[in-house]
Parts: structure tokens; sequence; C-alpha cells
């Protein structure tokens, strides 16, 4: 067995054991029994594929302690983790040469190839061309890890794969949430959960505007923003308007006065509850058609007479995911926070990596709905999941949105959650 095997099949058992003993799966999780699927091989644009499952009794387990079984096998995957430790903090970004180029499935030159066509890349200079095939390289090995450690999504070419990781973050991740949030933002009321629907999408709805791009700007808490502010406005008035991201990247600059260089910053990132203080005493935002994005700063033009949309007020939601939710269903398309390690190399499916930070929030991304068909093969069970807009374009991920295992506070997504409800004019 491979050592990328042996380590998927060493947190399968783990997963397993820890699951029997100690997980209980949280309301509209609906329990399924399977056989564990082999691992599929991986191709970087024949992405991961799940075996067919079917219904079948899983065995009884032998009672025994498992104390030192679960030490062992925690001990033997923290060494075969220990390979792909590294800079992203928790991947490892650059193998030798040698590993590269005697992995038949990588074929680096030529997916590169395929690379520079489909996303139609072009680079000014031979080195710049060689230095991004290095980099390339590199981002091949780290979805290979990724498809290891989040078996139920998709990892391969993203039109991001010839960027290192600190590129990456730089110019399209743009959340200071090490913000405070402002201290007039009122806590969302608790809400009644029992009749929740199993599944809820507001773009099912009309609430939802097409896919955005932010480009290289580090503007995604503005597209968070918009996007909050436009499926409240469609629910008070029935109209759907695309409003002005670049009015919040060249006009707001809302600071929270409790916290030094709290500031909204344009290409430099910011906060949503911020600039849902700005539209508040801004007024409204106007159509994105009559302020128009660039993804780069520039100087505000704020025209009041053509507001299309204002903030009546906004809330902070608690982290408990059926309030969330409940906030989802009821106030519309929620702005939420999360760490985005594992979305460079995100091609589709359910992403239910078995680490990713909680604390370390860094995009902004719009909360739309929720599902409950997400498969898990190593939790033997259906895994619900969250319905999430990027605004990195329609050509990425599935069709510019992500789906995320719900029920874990996974990568931080319910650390910092936001209602907005606009005024009904």
């Amino acid at each position: 067995m491979t050592t990328h095997g042996l380590t998927t099949f060493i947190l399968y058992i783990i997963q397993t054991i820890i699951s029997e003993r100690y997980y209980h799966p949280p309301p509209r999780v609906t329990i399924l029994t399977a056989n564990l699927p082999h691992q599929s091989s991986w191709n970087p644009y024949n992405w991961f594929t799940h075996p067919t499952h079917t219904k079948k009794s899983h065995p009884t387990m032998a009672r025994f302690s498992l104390i030192p079984i679960l030490s062992l096998l925690l001990f033997s995957a923290v060494v075969a983790a220990a390979a792909v430790s590294a800079d992203d903090p928790l991947i490892r970004q650059v193998v030798p040469e040698e590993e590269i180029s005697t992995d038949h499935l990588l074929n680096a030159d030529h997916h590169f190839s395929l690379f520079k066509t489909k996303f139609g890349k072009t680079y000014a200079t031979a080195e710049e061309h060689d230095y991004r095939l290095t980099v390339f390289k590199s981002n091949l090995r780290r979805a290979k890890r990724h498809q290891l450690l989040d078996p139920t999504a998709e990892h391969g070419v993203t039109k991001f794969s010839d960027l290192t990781p600190s590129e990456f973050r730089e110019r399209y991740l743009g959340l200071k949430s090490s913000l405070k949030f402002p201290s007039d933002a009122n806590k969302a009321p608790i809400l009644p959960t029992g009749d929740l629907p199993e599944e809820f999408d507001w773009r099912d709805h009309g609430a939802v505007t097409p896919v955005k791009n932010q480009g290289s700007c580090g503007s995604c808490w503005s597209f968070s923003t918009t996007g909050a502010l436009e499926g409240s406005h469609f629910l008070q008035t029935g109209e759907l308007v695309s409003l002005s991201e670049q009015q919040l990247v060249d006009c707001d600059h809302e600071c929270d006065p409790a916290e030094k260089n709290s500031c909204d910053a344009g290409c430099n990132g910011g906060l949503m509850n911020n600039a849902f203080e700005y539209i508040l005493k801004a007024g409204g935002l106007q159509k994105e058609s009559d302020y128009p994005y660039t993804g780069k700063d520039g100087t505000c033009h704020f025209d009041k007479t053509k507001i299309a949309a204002s903030v009546s007020n906004f809330s902070v939601v608690g982290t408990d995911e059926d309030q969330i939710a409940a906030n989802l269903v009821k106030n519309g398309p929620l702005a939420i926070g999360i760490n985005a390690a594992w979305m460079q190399t995100y091609i589709g499916k359910v992403s239910c990596p078995y680490i990713c930070s909680k604390k370390r929030l860094d995009h902004g991304v719009l909360l739309v709905g929720y599902g409950s068909a997400g498969y898990a093969p190593a939790r033997l069970k259906e895994k619900p999941y969250w319905i999430i807009k990027n605004s990195w374009g329609p050509d990425w991920g599935e069709d510019g949105y992500y789906k995320l295992c719900s029920g874990y506070n996974l990568c931080g997504m319910d650390t910092m959650v936001s209602a907005v409800v606009a005024t009904n004019t």
C-alpha cells in the first residue's frame, strides 16, 4: 500500500472509530452505511470520482480496548502526514523535482500546456514562463495532497494553479478577520428552527445575482456585502438589482474606533460589517451599471441621486448552525468569512477537509443555501453542506460556487456571519 493509501486508510479507521463512540449527527442528517470505497486514481484533469455506493449492513465491531489501537493509528497518521506539512500552513508546497518527474500522474509539462490553453495564460518572458511552470508543478503536487485529505471534493488544476500560495492570498483573499464587529452591530435574535426545510437555496427563489469576478483585487469583502444586500433588497421589494462593489472599494473607509488599523481599504481588504456601517451612513449603494467594477482602487464618485438599495439594519448571527440556517431562510443570503486554504485547488463536489483552521478567516463570501446530499465515504453517512457563492467568476468551482460540509464550523464558516435587512424602497 502506498503512503497516500495508508494515510487514507488510517484516517478512515480513526474517523470511523471516533464517530462510533463520540459523534452525534446534527439535525437533518440521514445515516447511511456503505463499503469503504477504494481510492480512485487521481488525475488533475479527470478528478476524483466516487464508485457506486450500495446500502449494506456494517458488521458489528468486536469489543476490545481502543486506546492502544487509536494511539498507534494516530501516531502512524502523524508520521505519514508529516511529509505534507509546511508552508500552506498545513500542506507542503515544494516537492523535489525528481519526485514530480517520476510520477506519471502529474506529467506537468503536458498539463501546463492544457492549463495555458484552457485559461488563456500567456507570460511576458521565457523566464516568467519557466518560473510559472515550476509553480504549476508544485501546485499539482499540492492538489494531489488536497485530494487525499479532502476526498469528498474534487481537487486539481484551476485558473490559480500558476500562483504561489502567498500570491494567491495577496491577490484573491482580502478579509480582515482580525477586525472587530462595529460596536452598534446587534446580535441576531434567536429564531425557531423546528420547521426548517431539509434543503434550501436562494438561487431557486430569484434572490441571487450571477456570479461576479473580483479579479486580482482583495475586494472579496465588498462582494460578500453587496450579495447580502442584493438578496435582502429582493425580499423587500421583489426586484433583484446588481449593486456596486466599486463604490465600496473607492468610498468605504469605515473604521472601528475601538481597534487600530481597522479600516476598510479597497483592494487591500475589509470587513463586511464595516461596509454595512458605511452604507448606513452614506445612504445606500448605486447599481453596478451606474458605478461599474474596475478591480482596482479609485477615487470615490458616489452619486446620492442614484441610490438603488439601502440598509435598514444588520446583525451578527451566532455560531449555532441551526440558527445560521434559520437566519438564511428568513433574511436572505448571509455575508460570511471563511478560511480559503482549500479553495485554490477546488474543482467541485462537497469539501470536507480533515484539517482546516477555524481561526484564520481570510475570505469573504456569500452563504446562499444548504443541502443534504453530499456523501462522505470515510464517515459512512450523508453529510449536509453549505452552498457558498464566491467572487472568482463562473469558471471556478461549481459554476462559481463552493460546497462546504456543515455541522463542524469547518474552516471557521460559523465564526463571522452577518445578516442585513434592506429598506423597503
